[in-house]
């Protein structure tokens, strides 16, 4: 397969729409006759309601109903199975088990208690706001540290041990016992979450703010009692998510609920302050990190104790052990998991789910490591290498992070760094530098695609993945273009909709390696079929051997012959070559499947000012082969930057009296903005790893989210000698800095 398309970097295919306005998100859909909703929401976080006021509310203008607990209709929970990626075509899935209004007992603030529908979005929240409702409240366990005080953690499983680790630590010439925490981190992606609901003739259409039509199609169906053949669920366009809408909220069933019970359309968009509370979270958590290494600074043992908070009802757990377990050889390695209940939403997976506060911990734990082993810290990576993956015991299908540590350390020029605690300043400002590795799963699941050739000289991909902003429109019309010849341009790629042929969740950077396949594998079988038309009498080719003919430019060629696709469908009077494939997931057994890199930081600390700044990173990331390099360059330098706000600035905070959130707003809750970012230099290796897919791609949309927060925490180590582990970085936790300026 040539280079010519799969590897260039062409301009994203929607992204005229996008700029023009011609892409329509959920919340932009108008059917007819659509009336609009608001959400009432509790105001404690504990408890149950004892009074429900609507009278006033009924009496304002415009309301034609209101859903609570005593009038809502039946619904009906999920099943019990567990979500796989095996059956991520079939499967359903929430992170709320409870479903809205299923009774009066109120587990966190924010929760929905009533929902007004009204003629008008203004007439609705007016409506809103005017519902008086009253609570018995309960004490509320506001954060890890009170929930711990009440009840001892539960099992969170996903563990491993190998080894003895406690003989291992008790053994070892130099060893580090530290804890590091992690705040909650709030989603917050620029589309909120928005519900648009009809009933058409028993079927149950939704525009619908989510990562995975197909999944929402099976889990609204489940919570309706109806066949997946009456519930379709289109999202063309999503404004990011970052896992926040991987599953379904309870916004959704509210809607479609309200939908039914008024006979019309329903609008419903979730206000930001309840992006805060009803629509996921990173959960807070606390990791303990057990690490010992020998007199040559290899490592003996590893543990990683990882806590996390999950909602009342719901049993979610942060993974953040899972790279620990592999990254580095290791003889003796524990990995344990619990979960600890607090008084919050139920938590979900945020860009690079357990991987990035694992990261965290782990990064920062060998850089400290390192330091008492009198090692620098690059070196000491190098030298504890993971030849195979130990945990599975499987050689890797594909792993260049030595490479990665030795492009990035010489971009960076790591060499010139001296090992000095604010040794390196310039002017007012005492330079850090630090890095760390960053690891993420390489994931491929069962997904389906059809192709048509059509008779217009036009191909059209229809396929149930989504774009959430992240290229697939585009990727998908290069693999389209590579193996027909076709420009972009005479490419339509058909993406958001259900009823398209199913494919996976856009999350967990699997999508791409998932999805290219059963769009290569349609776009063959349909030019099998035109060859065989071609081959016909009528067709042109008459007498040639379908193996003989060849594809060159969105052309047939046998021999001096070349037909155009058009033509040799026209001549038949055929409309299109269609084909329709169906693949699966990546061997099992052989091979551990992972993408590496490593991140290389500089900030710059005045302490006169009180003033820190990430000033400079260099990433270097081993993903598989690069489909589009600009869109993936753009994955990395987005992830880089959201792992910023994670290191310094984010952290979604709770009253420890009564559990409300106390910053649920773009006005206190700090993100990284344009007067933050560094200069940020990214080299992707590209490396095909053939063993996960044709194409050899693995996905890259978490992995740079991974080891900054580390890096950026020992760049600050480097500058400061504080140790900070407990994120975010704030200043107020660098004020008793030593300065570490010249005289």
């Amino acid at each position: 397969m040539s280079d010519s398309m799969m590897g260039a970097s062409p301009r994203r295919i929607d992204g005229r729409l996008k700029v023009t306005g011609g892409a329509h998100y959920a919340a932009d859909q108008h059917p007819s006759g659509m009336v609009f909703a608001y959400g009432v929401y509790s105001t404690v976080a504990s408890g149950t309601i004892s009074k429900l006021d609507i009278d006033a509310a009924r009496r304002s203008t415009g309301v034609i109903d209101i859903l609570h607990h005593g009038n809502f209709p039946q619904a009906f929970h999920t099943s019990p199975v567990p979500f796989s990626l095996a059956g991520v075509l079939t499967g359903s899935r929430t992170d709320e088990k409870r479903l809205p209004f299923e009774d009066n007992v109120i587990r966190y603030a924010g929760q929905f208690v009533a929902l007004v529908v009204a003629d008008t979005f203004e007439h609705a929240r007016e409506a809103a706001y005017k519902v008086k409702v009253g609570y018995t409240s309960t004490p509320a366990i506001a954060t890890l540290q009170q929930g711990l005080k009440q009840r001892a953690p539960g099992d969170g499983g996903q563990g491993h041990k190998r080894g003895d680790p406690e003989a291992g630590f008790k053994g070892g010439a130099q060893t580090l016992d530290a804890t590091y925490t992690t705040p909650v981190e709030t989603h917050n992606p620029m589309e909120m979450h928005a519900t648009v609901a009809m009933w058409e003739g028993g079927r149950l259409v939704v525009y619908e703010s989510t990562q995975s039509v197909v999944v929402h199609r099976n889990t609204l169906a489940q919570a309706f009692g109806l066949p997946t053949e009456r519930v379709e669920v289109r999202a063309p366009y999503i404004g990011s998510g970052f896992g926040s809408k991987l599953w379904m909220w309870p916004h959704s069933v509210a809607a479609c609920a309200a939908a039914k019970v008024v006979g019309r359309p329903v609008q419903l968009v979730v206000p930001r302050a309840q992006m805060f509370t009803t629509t996921g979270h990173r959960p807070q958590t606390q990791q303990r990190m057990r690490l010992a290494a020998d007199a040559e600074g290899k490592l003996v043992s590893l543990r990683h104790e990882s806590l996390n908070t999950t909602g009342f009802g719901d049993q979610y757990v942060e993974n953040c052990g899972g790279m620990s377990a592999s990254l580095y050889s290791c003889a003796n390695v524990e990995i344990t998991h619990g979960t600890v209940q607090v008084n919050r939403g139920a938590p979900t997976s945020m860009r690079a789910p357990g991987a990035a506060p694992g990261l965290f911990a782990l990064e920062s734990a060998i850089d400290e490591l390192a330091e008492k082993c009198g090692l620098d810290p690059l070196a000491f990576r190098r030298l504890n290498y993971a030849e195979q993956n130990e945990q599975e015991k499987l050689p890797w299908s594909s792993n260049h992070l030595r490479e990665a540590l030795e492009q990035g350390a010489r971009r960076f020029g790591w060499d010139k760094r001296s090992p000095g605690i604010g040794s390196m300043h310039e002017g007012h400002e005492v330079i850090g530098y630090g890095m760390a590795q960053c690891n993420w799963d390489a994931l491929r699941t069962p997904a389906q695609a059809r192709v048509s050739l059509k008779s217009d000289g036009r191909a059209e991909v229809f396929c149930g993945a989504q774009d959430i902003g992240t290229g697939t429109y585009t990727v998908i019309g290069q693999c389209v273009s590579e193996l027909t010849g076709l420009p972009l341009e005479k490419i339509t790629v058909h993406l958001g909709n259900s009823s398209f042929p199913p494919a996976p969740v856009s999350g967990g950077s699997w999508l791409t390696a998932s999805v290219l396949p059963a769009v290569a594998e349609a776009t063959r079988m349909a030019l099998e079929q035109l060859k065989g038309f071609a081959a016909t009498a009528e067709g042109g080719l008459k007498g040639a051997k379908p193996t003989e003919i060849k594809v060159v430019d969105g052309q047939l060629e046998q021999g001096d012959t070349r037909l155009a696709f058009a033509e040799v469908l026209n001549r038949l009077k055929v409309a299109s070559a269609d084909g329709e494939a169906r693949t699966g997931m990546a061997e099992a057994g052989k091979h551990a499947f992972s993408s590496f890199g490593a991140h290389f930081v500089e900030v710059r600390w005045d302490p006169g000012i009180s003033r820190l700044r990430v000033s400079r990173v260099v990433s270097a990331i081993d993903v598989g082969k690069i489909i589009n390099a600009r869109t993936a360059r753009n994955q990395v330098e987005g992830a880089i930057v959201m792992a910023i706000g994670m290191a310094l600035f984010e952290s979604t905070d709770y009253d420890e009296r009564d559990a409300m959130p106390v910053n649920n707003n773009y006005a206190e809750y700090v993100v990284p903005v344009h007067a933050d970012q560094p200069d940020i230099d990214v080299i992707l290796l590209d490396y095909p790893d053939y063993k996960l897919n044709e194409f050899g791609a693995r996905g890259i949309g978490e992995i740079g989210v991974t080891g900054l927060a580390a890096a950026v925490a020992n760049a600050v180590y480097h500058a400061t000698g504080k140790r900070v582990r407990d994120l975010p970085i704030s200043l107020e936790k660098l004020m008793d800095a030593v300065p570490h300026l010249p005289a």
